[in-house]
């Protein structure tokens, strides 16, 4: 996608492919058959920069023809460089500007808990995001509301778009900040499949408290020339490089 397009971000795509996987086949409430039922578990993806990882693992789960990978950020193509929804099965929400993704959530999970649904909200998000004053507000809101059916997952790869999250905003003791709000926080290796997988089955982490997973992880994971290196925030692979980066990935699975 990346390659034949020019688009960026595939730095912060390999950082959470990944938690994908574990969230699409191992956790998640969904049928590609059924995506929009009702009492489906919702996944909201925040960062929608890194919206062809949410695409690739969407296509190889069944929701849509992988052939329409081939139209990523292209004039009239089905799906663009950030998450649009309804664009094809299984986009919950449109992102892209940081900070909107958690209060969706939030109302989703409140009105699935007024309406008596039981489904989950997942919302992925990044370490920079967590910038954004509407994050905040949202969780606390989330607290106040007990929404021990919303889960938030952080991207911790520590990098934004042009410096280490740390040289731009003090995030650090991001879980005894969230905890402050309300919140019960597990971290976890976000590269660690099992990992994941045991912390995932275990929320929620308590009764009527919204669970937060903080994943350790790396900028363009699994790639050794992209591994925690801040220019594939915005550089694309070239396409004669394509064969070398998959080798690479293969030897990292």
């Amino acid at each position: 996608m990346h390659s034949k397009s020019g688009e960026s971000h595939i730095g912060s795509s390999l950082s959470i492919v990944d938690i994908l996987t574990v969230l699409y086949y191992e956790i998640l409430n969904i049928d590609p058959l059924n995506p929009y039922c009702e009492t489906r578990d919702r996944f909201i993806l925040s960062k929608g920069h890194a919206a062809s990882a949410l695409y690739a693992v969407l296509s190889q789960r069944g929701f849509f023809k992988k052939e329409i990978l081939d139209s990523f950020a292209e004039n009239g193509g089905e799906i663009s460089v950030h998450p649009e929804r309804f664009s094809v099965p299984g986009v919950e929400a449109s992102t892209g500007s940081l900070g909107h993704g958690l209060p969706m959530g939030v109302g989703i999970a409140l009105s699935g808990k007024k309406d008596n649904l039981n489904f989950r909200t997942y919302v992925l998000i990044s370490d920079g995001e967590c910038e954004e004053g509407s994050v905040w507000e949202a969780a606390i809101s989330a607290s106040r509301f007990k929404l021990d059916n919303l889960i938030v997952i952080i991207d911790e790869n520590r990098w934004q778009a042009y410096e280490r999250t740390d040289k731009i905003q003090n995030l650090e003791l991001l879980k005894s900040k969230w905890e402050a709000f309300g919140w019960s926080c597990k971290e976890v290796n976000g590269h660690d499949i099992q990992g994941l997988i045991n912390t995932f089955k275990s929320i929620p982490f308590e009764i009527e408290k919204p669970s937060i997973v903080i994943a350790k992880t790396i900028k363009g994971k699994g790639v050794q020339e992209m591994e925690d290196k801040m220019e594939w925030h915005y550089k694309s692979p070239k396409l004669e490089d394509i064969e070398k980066f998959l080798n690479s990935l293969r030897k990292s699975s």
